[in-house]
């Protein structure tokens, strides 16, 4: 039995959602999403409250029972409150600065980096160290994220490069004379 499908997704207030033919519509003050659910699960609504249901007993249907009910209240949370990732930068002359349509960031190496910011993001740098990436889908908040960080991972032994504002680099004791 899948723990997390088990539980229904409240629909706060401000919130409205419809499921016609497994195609779930949540509407919220930051936008509206759709997500279309496997034919394997059934997602109804009682009472405020989404349910999803495997339709028969199989791995496939289990597997994708908690898989509906998590993406289907990513999806509620999305439209009410959206997401965040922040990112720091740590190193000599690491820096970021958002102009416009472009993020522009100065990581080490002998150029800038352009990185335009999709329309449906919003990227600031409230430091010049510090970016922060939101938005309403969190797939794509988390993509975006994980481009710019790929662009100078962390490297263990000064932990310079983009990171995560909540991640712990595990440091390497550099070389002994």
């Amino acid at each position: 039995m899948s723990r997390v499908g088990k539980y229904p997704v409240t629909i706060p207030q401000g919130v409205t959602a419809t499921v016609q033919d497994n195609v779930v519509t949540v509407k919220g003050k930051l936008g509206e999403m759709v997500y279309v659910a496997n034919d394997e699960v059934e997602t109804k609504i009682e009472d405020n409250l989404i349910w999803v249901k495997p339709k028969a007993e199989t791995k496939r249907a289990r597997q994708l029972w908690g898989t509906t009910r998590a993406r289907i209240n990513n999806l509620v949370l999305g439209v009410s409150e959206g997401f965040t990732k922040k990112l720091d930068l740590v190193g000599v002359g690491y820096k970021a600065a958002s102009q416009g349509k472009v993020l522009k960031l100065s990581l080490g190496f002998s150029h800038d980096i352009d990185f335009p910011i999709p329309d449906d993001l919003k990227i600031t740098t409230p430091g010049p160290n510090q970016i922060e990436i939101t938005g309403m889908d969190k797939q794509r908040v988390g993509q975006i994220a994980s481009e710019i960080r790929g662009y100078r991972p962390p490297e263990p032994y000064k932990g310079k490069g983009v990171k995560y504002s909540n991640e712990w680099i595990l440091r390497k004791e550099g070389k002994k004379k």
